[in-house]
């Protein structure tokens, strides 16, 4: 069975408290088999039969809402596309200089041509966008704290739903997911 992972939103923040463990074992009962969490933040590595990811990350979305007590968003990719998503964070490296952080928004669809203008205005010195498929790039010059955006300006700006993960955890993912 090919392995994917899949990013929650909003897990271990604003109050939507989940152990790990805990939530390794929804995913279990709700039918994945080989189950890993990867850090505190909702990323579970997991095996299934070969679906399209939305149809997963529904199914996800729609079964473990009774078991969290919440409704979280679920982003999947399998591991081509983490991969992938790697080899163009290298080539984007190079334009984040020792302070800064390059971030990528996990999507459920591609952004539209008009999301994609509205993204474009929200570029500045500091902050810079790299739309690729169903992910949006981050390229921020400085500590993110000091930049004045955030996974809820882009929200709010693009009416669109996501999940932000910085690279440097995407490049400790466990080498059981590219396995």
């Amino acid at each position: 069975m090919p392995k994917y992972i899949a990013f929650l939103r909003a897990i271990n923040v604003g109050g939507r408290q989940v152990k790990m463990a805990e939530l390794a074992e929804h995913f279990k009962a709700i039918g994945y088999a080989d189950v890993e969490t990867v850090l505190t933040t909702g990323n579970v590595i997991f095996d299934a039969e070969s679906r399209p990811a939305a149809a997963l990350a529904l199914d996800m979305e729609t079964k473990l809402e009774p078991l969290l007590g919440f409704k979280s968003e679920v982003f999947v990719r399998s591991a081509a596309e983490i991969t992938a998503i790697l080899a163009m964070a290298a080539t984007l490296s190079p334009q984040v200089p020792t302070n800064g952080e390059l971030n990528v928004a996990f999507l459920g669809l591609p952004l539209t041509e008009a999301q994609t203008t509205t993204l474009t205005g929200l570029s500045n010195k500091m902050d810079q966008f790299v739309v690729q498929g169903r992910e949006v790039y981050w390229i921020c010059q400085v500590p993110q704290n000091a930049s004045k955006f955030s996974n809820g300006v882009f929200e709010q700006k693009l009416k669109v739903r996501s999940t932000f993960r910085r690279v440097s955890m995407l490049t400790a993912l466990p080498e059981t997911l590219f396995a």
